[in-house]
């Protein structure tokens, strides 16, 4: 899994790692500087937040299904539930629906603990 993450550019530059546990693969984003949008709070950017959700809901795709080619995205949607503050922030997906041609993924990510999520996403994919 990590060798797919490391082919993909935007996946590298965010530094994004799998770990396998016992319920498929959990996707980490550590934490650095150049991820604070709002220097304010500080916060981490949302589209960083986004882009990382939709990985997550490509790998577990890729994990649960063995395709060779990545699922393309047809529609994610993002809601922010909280700040992204500036430490390592987890997400794991669940596939609702996997189908021959469309599959429905509902992604959660959090920082400190899982039932404090910081953002979700819903997705269809087209299998390839």
């Amino acid at each position: 899994m990590n060798r797919l993450v490391a082919a993909i550019p935007y996946a590298r530059l965010l530094g994004i790692d799998v770990e396998e546990t016992r319920d498929g693969p959990e996707c980490v984003l550590p934490f650095h500087g150049d991820l604070i949008g709002n220097t304010r709070l500080p916060a981490i950017h949302g589209g960083v937040i986004g882009s990382f959700l939709e990985l997550t809901a490509i790998l577990r795709l890729v994990a649960e299904s063995g395709l060779d080619s990545v699922p393309r995205p047809i529609s994610v949607t993002i809601d922010y539930l909280r700040s992204a503050g500036p430490r390592e922030t987890r997400a794991r997906g669940e596939i609702f629906k996997l189908g021959r041609r469309i599959a429905h993924v509902r992604v959660i990510a959090w920082q400190d603990a899982r039932d404090r999520p910081v953002a979700a996403a819903n997705g269809k994919f087209l299998m390839a």
